[in-house]
């Protein structure tokens, strides 16, 4: 018999075991330097994007920061904390596809420079949807697309 796929919500409670700090070894340092490094739970990332008010966003990087915060790290892992955000985004529109009410608002998490995630679900169509709904503006810059002024409207994510 053939393992069900797992739900997008299943991906998401599943830790794996983490949060986990490790130091930064040789093949590492040349890209993230000396300390050490956190992988976040998959929650630990919803929890925090949860948190950004309507018309404020956040940023990968930003989340990056308060998550190796909270963990005593140098810093924490830009790939497992993409991915993880990208689980976020994908359980969000898996319950709201069930009218399910409290989703991620995941279109307030965006990347590097205030760049919106082509790989979120509904793509570039839907996040400009949704941010101009909450008042922001948006540019594209050839086949990328971000938030003008987005450093203006950052919410400060706490511990």
């Amino acid at each position: 018999m053939p393992a069900t796929k797992k739900t997008w919500r299943q991906k998401l409670e599943d830790s794996k075991g983490f949060p986990k700090v490790s130091k930064i070894d040789a093949s590492m340092s040349k890209r993230w330097g000396t300390g050490t490094f956190v992988i976040p739970a998959p929650r630990e990332v919803d929890k925090l994007m949860r948190t950004v008010p309507r018309g404020k966003l956040t940023t990968i990087d930003d989340l990056r920061k308060v998550l190796a915060r909270r963990h005593g790290a140098t810093i924490a892992c830009p790939i497992t904390t993409g991915i993880f955000a990208w689980i976020a985004a994908h359980a969000a529109a898996e319950a709201m596809e069930a009218k399910r009410k409290n989703t991620t608002a995941f279109w307030r998490t965006l990347k590097t420079g205030g760049e919106l995630n082509p790989k979120y679900p509904g793509g570039i169509p839907l996040l400009k949807l949704k941010l101009r709904a909450e008042g922001h503006s948006i540019k594209q810059k050839g086949k990328r697309f971000f938030v003008e002024g987005f450093a203006d409207h950052l919410a400060v994510l706490g511990d």
